[in-house]
């Protein structure tokens, strides 16, 4: 079938509309309409190269929308069903879906790093010629072929932007904190960004119990945002940071930092915003070949611990459904986090604003 989507031929230029080639799904795989999908920075990688894959693609990986075929033998979704899109499958047999860690999933993780689905080939192409799917989603598309492992279905009660987010942004935020750190309820949250992951970050520190949750971030604009969200303190990047923090931590230190922009400098402070025995979260997705100078020293005598976390240590099954939950009882607003809707023919200029830093996210809808 013929699809209109934006797709990426070369390094360091813009995103080109074009029509495509979409194959139907095969077997266990499912063609799902895009509704919406968030702009994340993770796909403005690409474009820069901080992050190596096959070119050309079609990339967007925080998508939404509704099932319109599904393949044989797929039997956890059907034409109709609304769907938060996936970006980490997992089989449940391989050695870190079974310690509960199927972000990690081995048998999975290569042919959606190369582009493809599953079996290794793609079902995009362009004039002949194969078309690489990022994550195996390529959600800047009307329309997508997806491998059914990464369709959840999630209640027609949600609004389909927020559904998108739940895809990428707020699944890892969340999830950094419930599932990464399992903080505790009364400790002191300190949050380095304030776009879509460091937000929904916030979100998790809320619903987890946090009694100060301290936001930093580069703009003054998203101080109230992030109070919105659930932060109890924001503090502007200017300002002493470590200095500020320190202050309303009784001198210590935050319990728990979460770094969710990738940048090496801030993830070196964000160690200095940790008392002793403290925990760091690094969250943001940094540039591939970036190396961050953490010292070794003060790390072992302050017993600090650091931790990665990719995804949320998600299992998506089951946190796609909690998260829809709570912005469906109030608990949580996803709808807060979305600061501007674009056409998919304006999606150089999301990526303009995303840049901007001025933004929480900026959505594309269809």
């Amino acid at each position: 079938m013929k699809i209109k989507a934006a797709i990426l031929k070369n390094l360091n230029q813009p995103f080109e509309i074009e029509e495509l080639d979409l194959q139907q799904p095969n077997e266990n795989e499912v063609l799902v309409k895009i509704k919406a999908v968030g702009v994340c920075r993770s796909d403005w990688h690409l474009v820069t190269g901080g992050t190596k894959h096959n070119l050309p693609l079609v990339a967007g990986h925080e998508g939404a929308g509704v099932v319109e075929k599904v393949g044989a033998n797929v039997k956890n979704v059907k034409p109709g069903d609304h769907v938060v899109l996936s970006w980490a499958p997992y089989c449940g047999e391989c050695y870190y879906c079974k310690i509960e860690k199927t972000s990690l999933c081995s048998t999975y993780s290569d042919p959606l790093a190369n582009g493809t689905m599953l079996d290794g080939t793609t079902r995009l192409s362009f004039n002949g010629k194969p078309v690489y799917h990022y994550c195996g989603l390529a959600c800047f598309a009307e329309y997508t072929t997806v491998p059914a492992q990464c369709c959840i279905s999630v209640s027609k009660e949600l609004g389909i932007e927020e559904a998108s987010l739940i895809g990428c942004a707020v699944t890892t935020g969340i999830g950094s904190v419930i599932n990464t750190a399992k903080i505790k309820s009364g400790g002191s949250v300190v949050v380095f960004g304030c776009g879509g992951v460091g937000l929904s970050t916030v979100m998790g520190a809320k619903i987890s119990g946090a009694e100060k949750i301290i936001a930093v971030d580069v703009n003054d604009n998203k101080s109230e945002i992030a109070k919105e969200s659930g932060a109890s303190h924001f503090i502007k990047s200017d300002q002493n940071v470590i200095e500020e923090i320190k202050k309303l931590t009784d001198g210590r230190g935050a319990d728990y930092a979460f770094e969710t922009t990738g940048i090496t400098k801030v993830q070196e402070i964000s160690l200095e915003a940790i008392r002793p025995a403290g925990t760091l979260v690094l969250a943001g997705l940094s540039e591939m070949g970036s190396a961050t100078n953490l010292p070794g020293a003060k790390i072992t005598r302050q017993e600090k611990i650091i931790m990665g976390t990719f995804y949320g240590t998600s299992k998506p099954d089951r946190d796609f459904i909690f998260i829809a939950e709570q912005h469906l009882k109030g608990k949580i607003n996803l709808s807060s986090l979305i600061s501007k809707i674009y056409s998919l023919d304006e999606i150089n200029e999301a990526f303009n604003d995303m840049l901007t830093g001025n933004y929480a996210r900026g959505v594309i809808k269809f």
